[in-house]
């Protein structure tokens, strides 16, 4: 068997396992969840644990038992690991419970592709991906089905208790299994009710978080002069809509698809900005629960750590343009590319060698001034020559984590602890690119 130190010489020099144990040793990190009772499972180094994480998740090994195996079996992680196994249990716990030192790691290394010169934030990409989430889809329940079933099961019990006490006098095999129907029943049912009664704070606290935007409609509506002062605005309902679901197994999670031609899944919408200036490191990984891009853009930027400074401009797709987060950005100096349409159209790259035809453009102008504003700067030659940047910086990250790293269904359960997931891989893939640039230079 070998030794700990003999390990050494199986691991090629320029694997990126020696550049991650280097970088995590060398970070000052805080946030460690760790048990000082000194009693319990083994303990582990908790650094060793993290460059665990991170070299197993930029290799392609995200399940906790797939990464237990990998200590015996991989030469790199039995290096990595001084030749310890850590159990699955204690791997998955460590992940979940140590999601604030993942994202100490993440500002972390960025600052130090800053220092050595890699980083420069300037110019930046946003876009989003769905990623299933670990629940089914087939566990979702809209709020009025859940409401039949109630009803349905409330009969049920009904009926299953008048069995019983018709047949509290008999000893029949029957008689005595209806006890544990009922209470199957009432506990389905129980689930039920408190499924109905999330959909409902849901409601509630969608329509107090729209308040605000509801009053100042109603405001600009009464302000406006002459008799032509538009529709009433709807107030927003605390009530939830029949059609509302929610998941069983994830409720934070919701059905989503890529696009029109794509099935629902049951998914989060992953969001990433992307360095746009050379190094596409991902500077901000985020998690909505909203299937749309359109309100997502101000705070992925804001998502960008202060430390490594504000972003000069912005690039995003066409399913970003919403004019609040865009007049938001601007107000602070951040220059922001929207497409207004098909972003072939933007870059014109066939229209230069066809003939134009003027009705087929015409009926597809844009009708709010900001939107004519915005396509008339990415008309320019400086808007398309830098809009031209997004689609090559921002999707090759999506494809990497999901074609080459092979990411493609979150492990962990509800919003929190599924940010600090897509935070973990994004910082992995952070990891293998800053590692690739290095030996790039070299």
């Amino acid at each position: 068997m070998l030794l700990p130190c003999d390990l050494r010489e199986w691991v090629p020099e320029n694997d990126m396992v020696h550049f991650v144990i280097g970088a995590v040793e060398d970070m000052a990190l805080d946030g460690f969840r760790v048990n000082h009772r000194g009693t319990g499972s083994k303990q582990y180094p908790p650094r060793m644990m993290l460059s665990l994480l991170i070299y197993c998740y930029a290799n392609g090994i995200f399940g906790s038992r797939r990464i237990e195996a990998g200590t015996y079996r991989d030469v790199a992680v039995r290096y990595l690991t001084a030749d310890t196994h850590p159990d699955h249990d204690t791997i998955c716990k460590f992940r979940r419970e140590n999601l604030d030192a993942v994202h100490e790691c993440f500002v972390k290394v960025l600052e130090l592709a800053a220092e050595i010169g890699v980083l420069k934030v300037g110019t930046v990409s946003v876009d989003g991906t769905k990623i299933r989430a670990n629940a089914s889809k087939h566990k979702s329940l809209r709020y009025d089905r859940a409401g039949e079933l109630v009803e349905q099961l409330d009969l049920e019990v009904k009926e299953l208790l008048e069995q019983a006490e018709a047949a509290d006098n008999t000893e029949t095999e029957e008689g005595q299994r209806l006890p544990d129907e009922i209470a199957r029943r009432q506990a389905l049912k129980g689930k039920l009710e408190q499924a109905r009664e999330r959909i409902e704070k849901r409601a509630q606290e969608r329509a107090e978080a729209e308040e605000a935007e509801y009053l100042k409609k109603v405001k600009e509506r009464n302000e406006r002069k002459g008799s032509r002062k538009g529709p009433k605005p709807k107030a927003p309902s605390p009530t939830p809509k029949p059609s509302e679901q929610i998941n069983l197994v994830d409720e934070d999670s919701r059905l989503m698809r890529k696009n029109k031609r794509s099935e629902y899944e049951q998914a989060y919408n992953a969001q990433a900005a992307v360095d746009a200036d050379g190094s596409q490191l991902v500077l901000s990984a985020r998690v909505s629960q909203c299937a749309s891009d359109r309100n997502e853009l101000q705070a992925d930027v804001e998502a960008i750590p202060g430390e490594l400074g504000a972003p000069s401009a912005v690039l995003a797709d066409s399913g970003y343009a919403s004019e609040d987060p865009v007049d938001a950005l601007q107000a602070n100096e951040i220059e922001v590319y929207v497409s207004t349409g098909a972003e072939a159209k933007n870059q014109r790259r066939w229209h230069d060698f066809r003939p134009r035809h003027g009705s087929s453009e015409s009926s597809k102008e844009p009708k709010a001034e900001w939107l004519k504003a915005m396509k008339e700067k990415l008309q320019t030659d400086a808007g398309r020559a830098l809009y031209a940047r997004r689609k090559q910086t921002v999707e090759p990250v999506f494809g990497i984590v999901k074609h080459v790293m092979g990411f493609t269904q979150f492990l962990l359960r509800g919003t929190e602890k599924v940010s600090g997931e897509w935070e973990l891989l994004t910082l992995a893939y952070n990891m293998k690119r800053l590692w690739n640039l290095k030996l790039a230079v070299v």
